[in-house]
């Protein structure tokens, strides 16, 4: 019989004692546990001690935790938080340096525990650390030549405690004095700083800026960028990544008035060809924090763009007016009046004849078509970008569609206004940054014009395809169709530069669009003829039972998942898998992401599939209802799912990727004989019912399917005809 689910077998240890093996009644109050433990060991006042988990986190165990106490757990008796958090509070004042460095070990080491933090912050713990850094650490820093390293330790366990305390979410980070702000740059500001010091310093000025605005201010004159820009040119990716996630912290929460000042600066530094050069193009390999870091650096200098791209053009303004007339002037100049000559009338002709030639849609008031928002001025500051710095092409472009055809010229405004609008859309300007996406572009950081250069790279990509295509006025939009696919299938390939971006769109002509779509159009063919539909809708529910199969199979094979955490914590990882019965869930947590199957036995967990009420996901589910849970990001959402079952509990999943969240999804759902509506469940029938259907019609090849029957041929005139077998 097995024994009642409110029963935990676990060991129990104590120093210099041999461990307890014990059965723990969960029912019962932990300090009824605690004192039937402490009374074996023959240890009085046991208010003064508690349970910790004896594996590296040393979490201590509470009443809201102790459901996570597993049969087979290993816990350890020990001080509890508040007597733990007293003494070190008294250690780490220790006027012995070794004391006061194993004291502060122990507290940046127990500080990730909320219940120790908790304590700790009650006893005004943060304070006296801000106070150490503050003066504290003055006295010691006299010594710092002859006993350097002891220093940097001491000084480093301090920040990494401060910065485990202040990780819980439980002080604001609005209390903090100027002084301290003041010393904590001054660590970043100095040219040889302790590496652990150095980051921990980082990691705090970029906490403060993203956490309050007024902290932004004083950190702000605390740091410029100019002292940051060393910390680019080191060895170590580490304090790189910490340095730009400072940077983006500073330019994220900087007024919109001095984001453009802060880009020039930025320039002026020359922020971008350190990054290239010292990062992007370096040996080391690029890890997920710092493509992270690099892809908020290029939202936050696209979205600079937003200004002008929400700008109308104001028809009456004569300096805006003044950039068409430059347009004008560079594509015509052997064609130019002088100002005297010739009737106004005539000259308004000239105007409105040239601007035709120039692809406007309204041809007497060009400033007309700039009024439209997105993109505003930006498409006119992208055509004199054009016009100026690539005068050769631009002169080429307008002169050979102005001597087409009317009906076959490529509109140069037109074209330059909605390719504006389309690079906007392709490069989300003005949205703000993603919280778990790495998707950043080497190429964006080889020019100090990224955004112009890309939109001349692509305006003559579109005029090579405006001829390929043979195209007339009537099939704009088809040609900005294939322009942006060319766009998007050259940019999954992440070239280095705009010169290799270039020479890929090359071989993506719009033969190569033709070829490639043919090909998916191939491998989705779809007979649309009644007796192909009437063969579809009978394999249809064979194919969906297979899909189910082999879903409920993978879940049978089980996964692993993340716990939902801090990104500067350590990750925790748990197990389940389905019993091969199809009855009940397995889980139970893990030490480290296994390599392989789980075994059912280390998984202590069950979840009968009969008591299972409902599966779901994004913000329905309850881990992402929580105060902060993640802060909710778009990624994360689309990757939760939870199990609600009896008594209004849950089961909560963070899956590791899409596919993993389509098959967990898809699998609950036939366990609860619910429709699989997964994006990979549509894909995965596609895919089976073209493989099927074309194995099933493989002697029809090459032959009419017909839409009707044949007729029945009329009966013989009679029946006198015999069929030997032999």
């Amino acid at each position: 019989m097995p024994p009642p689910a409110d029963i935990v077998k676990v060991a129990i240890e104590w120093p210099d004692a041999f461990p307890k093996l014990m059965e723990i009644d969960q029912k019962k109050p932990l300090s009824a546990i605690i004192k039937e433990v402490c009374e074996g060991w023959s240890l009085g006042s046991h208010e003064q001690f508690a349970l910790q988990l004896a594996d590296g986190t040393r979490y201590y165990i509470t009443e809201k935790n102790r459901n996570d106490i597993k049969n087979g757990s290993i816990l350890r008796l020990t001080t509890s938080p508040s007597m733990s958090a007293s003494q070190l509070h008294e250690r780490i004042q220790s006027s012995s340096m070794d004391a006061k460095l194993e004291a502060l070990k122990d507290l940046a080491r127990s500080s990730r525990d909320i219940t120790f933090a908790q304590e700790f912050i009650n006893l005004d713990g943060i304070s006296l650390l801000t106070q150490m850094v503050e003066s504290g650490t003055e006295r010691y820093q006299k010594l710092q030549k002859i006993m350097k390293p002891c220093f940097g330790d001491l000084l480093s366990f301090t920040l990494t405690a401060f910065v485990e305390l202040m990780d819980h979410g439980i002080v604001s980070w609005d209390t903090f004095s100027v002084a301290f702000i003041k010393k904590i740059a001054s660590y970043v500001n100095k040219s040889a700083m302790d590496a652990a010091v150095l980051q921990r310093s980082l990691a705090i000025l970029e906490s403060m800026v993203l956490n309050s605005q007024d902290l932004y201010q004083k950190v702000a004159q605390e740091i410029t960028i100019g002292q940051l820009i060393p910390h680019l040119q080191c060895t170590d990716q580490d304090i790189q990544t910490y340095t730009v996630a400072v940077i983006n912290a500073l330019f994220l929460k900087a007024p919109e008035e001095k984001r453009q000042e802060m880009a020039h600066i930025l320039a002026q530094k020359q922020l971008r060809s350190i990054i290239l050069s010292n990062i992007i193009r370096s040996n080391q390999p690029i890890n997920d924090e710092m493509a992270h870091q690099l892809y908020v650096l290029q939202v936050l200098t696209f979205n600079l763009l937003e200004d002008r791209m929400m700008t109308k053009m104001d028809p009456q303004d004569q300096a805006q007016r003044d950039i068409i007339f430059e347009l004008r002037r560079i594509a015509f100049d052997v064609e130019c009046d002088s100002n005297n000559s010739g009737s106004i009338e005539k000259r308004k002709s000239m105007y409105t004849r040239d601007y035709k030639k120039l692809g406007f849609i309204n041809h007497v008031n060009p400033a007309v078509d700039f009024t439209q928002i997105p993109p505003g001025m930006l498409a006119l500051d992208n055509m004199l970008y054009f016009a100026k710095h690539h005068q050769d092409a631009y002169i080429r472009m307008v002169l050979e569609n102005s001597s087409r055809e009317d009906k076959h010229e490529c509109p140069f405004g037109r074209s330059s206004i909605e390719l504006t609008k389309m690079l906007c859309e392709i490069l989300r300007v003005g949205e703000l940054p993603s919280e778990n996406c790495h998707d950043f572009h080497p190429m964006f950081f080889t020019h100090d014009r990224s955004f112009e250069e890309f939109f001349c790279i692509c305006i003559q990509l579109l005029n090579k395809t405006w001829k390929e295509m043979r195209a007339t006025s009537e099939d704009f939009n088809k040609v900005m169709q294939v322009v942006r696919e060319q766009i998007m299938r050259t940019l999954t390939h992440k070239p280095n530069s705009l010169d290799q971006f270039k020479s890929r769109l090359q071989n993506m002509s719009y033969t190569e669009i033709l070829k490639i779509r043919q090909s998916e159009r191939m491998n989705q063919e779809d007979f649309q003829s009644r007796p192909i539909v009437e063969l579809r809708e009978k394999i249809q529910p064979e194919i969906m039972e297979l899909i189910k199969q082999q879903r409920l199979n993978r879940l049978c094979e089980g996964t692993c998942f993340k716990k939902t955490n801090n990104r500067r914590k350590p990750d925790k990882y748990w197990y389940c898998r389905l019993s091969p019965n199809h009855k009940v869930l397995h889980y139970g947590d893990l030490e480290e992401s296994p390599q392989g199957e789980v075994p059912f036995d280390s998984l202590q967990d069950k979840l009968p599939v009969v008591e299972m009420k409902a599966v779901v996901t994004g913000k329905d589910c309850p881990h992402m209802k929580e105060k902060g849970a993640l802060k909710q990001s778009k990624e994360w959402l689309e990757l939760a799912f939870s199990v609600l079952y009896e008594s209004d509990e849950y089961l909560n999943f963070m899956a590791p990727d899409k596919h993993e969240y389509c098959v967990w999804t898809d699998g609950l759902n036939a366990l609860l004989g619910k429709e699989m509506t997964s994006d990979y469940t549509k894909a995965d029938m596609d895919t089976l019912l073209s493989m099927e259907m074309k194995l099933r019609l493989l002697d029809l090849e090459n032959i009419q399917i017909p839409e009707a029957p044949p007729p029945i041929p009329k009966e013989p005139s009679n029946y006198d005809f015999v069929y030997d077998c032999n």
